[in-house]
C-alpha cells in the first residue's frame, strides 16, 4: 500500500493574491485621471516596496511549484520526496516517535507534529501535518506506524531509567 500526501500550496497563493491586489489597490488611489486617461505614479516608494512584495511571493510560489513536495507512506517505510531528492526512512530503522502538539508553529489551525528519530542519526525528521493534504489519512496512517515502533520516552521516566 502507497499513499501518496501532496504540500499545501494554499499558503503562498493567498499570499500572492493579497500583495497583487493590495497592488492593484494603492495604484489605483495614487494613480490619477486626466482627460479620460489613467496615468499611475511611478515616483512613489511605497509602490516599489509593494511591487517587490508582489514579486517575491510569486517567485517562492513558482519555486515550491516547481519542487513539488510529497510526503509519501509504504508499507515498510516513510519517503520525503521533492523533484530534486528522495529521502527515505525505513520503518526498521526508526529508534522512536513523537505524535503531538508543537506550540511554537500553528499551520492551517492545527498544531500537532511528529518527530522521528532514527537509529544512528543525531537530527530528527519533523513531520507538521497541517503542511499536507489529507491530515486526517495521514495521522491516522503514522499512527499506525507508531504502533509497530517505540515511542518516546518522557523526561521523568528517562531520569527514572538512569538512576
Amino acid at each position: 500500500m502507497e499513499k501518496v500526501f501532496k504540500y499545501k500550496l494554499d499558503f503562498y497563493y493567498q499570499q500572492s493574491i493579497i500583495y497583487l491586489i493590495t497592488l492593484i489597490l494603492y495604484a489605483g488611489f495614487r494613480g490619477s485621471f486626466i482627460e479620460d486617461e489613467f496615468s499611475l505614479v511611478f515616483k512613489d516608494p511605497i509602490l516599489y516596496i509593494i511591487l517587490i512584495f508582489v514579486i517575491g511571493s510569486f517567485i517562492v510560489l513558482i519555486l515550491n511549484l516547481i519542487r513539488d513536495r510529497k510526503l509519501i507512506v509504504q508499507d515498510d517505510k516513510i519517503i520525503f520526496y521533492n523533484r530534486f531528492n528522495r529521502r527515505e526512512i525505513n520503518i526498521s530503522d526508526i529508534e522512536w516517535i513523537y505524535i503531538g502538539v508543537e506550540r511554537s508553529v500553528k499551520t492551517a489551525g492545527r498544531s500537532q507534529a511528529i518527530v522521528i528519530k532514527i537509529k544512528g542519526r543525531l537530527r530528527l525528521y519533523r513531520i507538521r501535518l497541517g503542511r499536507y493534504e489529507h491530515q486526517k489519512e495521514l495521522m491516522h496512517l503514522l499512527n499506525e506506524i507508531a504502533k509497530k515502533v517505540p515511542q518516546k520516552k518522557k523526561l521523568r521516566e528517562r531520569i527514572k531509567d538512569k538512576f
